[in-house]
């Protein structure tokens, strides 16, 4: 199953509503993305603790092998 962009920002967007969300397809295919999501929230945590927020947020979408989103690069970063 493939996701839209938008539905990918959208879920991240409902746990950070303030951050600045880039989604790009990688592959044309709806299953490989890259995101870069910048957030005030993530100052102070490691890179690690700011991309698990970022996957709690996908609610279980990339989940296993019947996952709606089979792969996501992430990069994560408090404002500069």
């Amino acid at each position: 199953m493939a996701m839209q962009a938008r539905d990918i920002e959208n879920l991240i967007r409902e746990a950070f509503p303030q951050a600045r969300i880039s989604i790009t397809d990688l592959a044309g295919d709806g299953n490989h993305y890259a995101a870069e999501v910048v957030d005030e929230s993530f100052r102070g945590m490691n890179r690690v603790q700011q991309q698990r927020a970022v996957y709690a947020a996908l609610k279980g979408r990339m989940d296993g092998p019947n996952g709606e989103l089979h792969a996501l690069a992430l990069t994560t970063k408090a404002p500069e």
